[in-house]
C-alpha cells in the first residue's frame, strides 16, 4: 500500500485505518457525534476518545470503505450485511454494499471487501473507484431505474465485481438495486452496470462505451 495514502490510528482496544484513496468526503465520519474524528486536531483520529462500539459503528457507515478497523481482542470483526445493494445516487456514484469481491485491481487493493463507492460518470482518475470528478465533468443522471429484474427473494451472499477492460461493471451474486429516492428497484443475480457515463439506459450498460471509446484506464 502506498504509505502516504494508508494512515493507521492506534488505540487501546481498537485501531482505525482511513485508505485515502477511496475516501470522497461524504463526512459520515466528520459529522458523527463525539470526539473520534475531529477536523483540525492532530492526529484527527483518536480512536480512545469513544468507546470500542461506537468506532465500530462510525467506520462502518462509511459508504466508500475509507474507514475500517482493527479490534484487538479478535472478537470483532466487520461483518457482510445480509443483503448485498447497488445503490445509484444523485448525479455520483454506485455506493455497493455486501459481500464484495473485485475482481482486476491494481495489487495493492483489497479485492475483498463491505463498502465501496465505483464510478459511473466514466471521468475518475481512480477508476474503478470514484474520486468526485462527476462534480467538475457536470454529470448528470438522477438515479432512477427503469428496470425491475428477476422476481426472486434471494438477498446475500458473495458478490463478484468484474471490472470489463473499457467497458461496464459485470456483477454476478444476489443483489438488490436501490434508486436515489430509496426505492428498491431491481432484484436479480446478474447485470452490467454503466461506468463510462454516456449509457441512455442508465444504472445499466447499453454499449455506449464502444461508441465513445471509453478507456477504464
Amino acid at each position: 500500500m502506498n504509505k502516504k495514502s494508508v494512515f493507521t490510528y492506534p488505540g487501546d482496544q481498537i485501531d482505525v485505518t482511513w485508505d485515502g484513496r477511496l475516501c470522497i468526503h461524504i463526512a459520515e465520519c466528520g459529522r458523527a457525534e463525539g470526539e473520534l474524528f475531529v477536523a483540525g486536531r492532530k492526529p484527527w483520529c483518536q480512536p480512545d476518545k469513544s468507546s470500542k462500539a461506537e468506532v465500530i459503528d462510525i467506520c462502518e457507515r462509511c459508504p466508500s470503505g475509507a474507514l475500517t478497523y482493527t479490534d484487538k481482542s479478535g472478537n470483532s470483526i466487520e461483518q457482510a450485511p445480509d443483503e448485498n445493494t447497488v445503490l445509484v445516487s444523485y448525479n455520483g456514484p454506485l455506493f455497493i454494499t455486501g459481500d464484495l469481491h473485485l475482481e482486476g485491481l491494481a495489487d495493492d487493493m483489497p479485492e475483498s471487501q463491505h463498502r465501496v463507492a465505483l464510478c459511473r460518470c466514466g471521468q475518475s482518475s481512480n477508476k474503478p473507484f470514484c474520486d468526485n470528478s462527476h462534480i467538475k465533468a457536470g454529470f448528470t443522471d438522477f438515479g432512477a431505474v427503469g428496470e425491475r429484474g428477476a422476481d426472486t427473494a434471494a438477498k446475500g451472499g458473495k458478490l463478484n465485481i468484474r471490472l470489463r477492460q473499457d467497458g461496464p461493471l459485470k456483477i454476478t451474486g444476489n443483489m438488490r438495486i436501490i434508486a436515489s429516492s430509496g426505492r428498491i428497484a431491481w432484484h436479480g443475480d446478474e447485470t452490467a452496470l454503466c461506468r463510462c457515463g454516456a449509457s441512455e439506459n442508465k444504472p445499466f450498460c447499453d454499449g455506449s462505451h464502444r461508441k465513445i471509446g471509453f478507456s477504464s484506464k
